[in-house]
């Protein structure tokens, strides 16, 4: 077994590392698409029909909303459960979420993305219900830099916790109680 192989912490840190490195393309390359877009793109579709339920802006609006969801769902599940170095690693699919999120909402006005089924572009009808769509550009900045935030605090707290063993929640005073 290699060295990096058989040591777990060295092989945390390098996912770090990797995921960084990658994170820095993303944000350099935002129109390139990528793998894990294709996640992001099923689970945004899956979100529209999640939320048909309660009316057309939340149908709308359920496709983001539900690609924040799922990868949240999973941050909470870890940090419950006491891992936090895998709370934090999934923290990076949340800022690379919302990267892929600023760019569909950068895209209102010119509507030059391909969209699945060639159907209604979500962020137009979004900010144009909202009266917003004049600051396109600018919803998207903030969902970024959100997105920025998000991607530094996932890094540096994996990078922190890479070391540490699991959390036993009972033992840990800022973990979520259980039922």
């Amino acid at each position: 077994m290699s060295r990096v192989g058989g040591n777990p912490a060295a092989v945390r840190q390098l996912l770090v590392v990797a995921l960084t490195a990658y994170g820095i393309r993303c944000l350099q390359t935002p129109d390139t698409f990528r793998l894990l877009d294709n996640v992001d793109l099923a689970i945004h579709e899956t979100g529209h029909l999640v939320f048909a339920p309660f009316g057309e802006f939340l149908t709308v609006l359920g496709g983001t909303l539900f690609q924040l969801i799922v990868p949240l769902a999973f941050v909470i599940t870890f940090w419950r459960r006491g891992e936090r170095y895998a709370a934090y690693i999934t923290g990076w699919w949340v800022a690379q979420s919302c990267w892929n999120i600023a760019r569909y909402a950068a895209d209102a006005r010119a509507q030059e993305l391909p969209l699945v089924g060639g159907g209604e572009h979500d962020w137009f009808y979004l900010l144009d219900t909202l009266g917003w769509l004049a600051r396109d550009q600018t919803v998207a900045s903030a969902i970024r830099v959100t997105g920025v935030l998000l991607f530094g605090v996932s890094m540096l707290g994996a990078a922190m916790n890479a070391r540490r063993p699991r959390l036993d929640p009972e033992d840990d005073a800022t973990a979520a109680p259980t039922s």
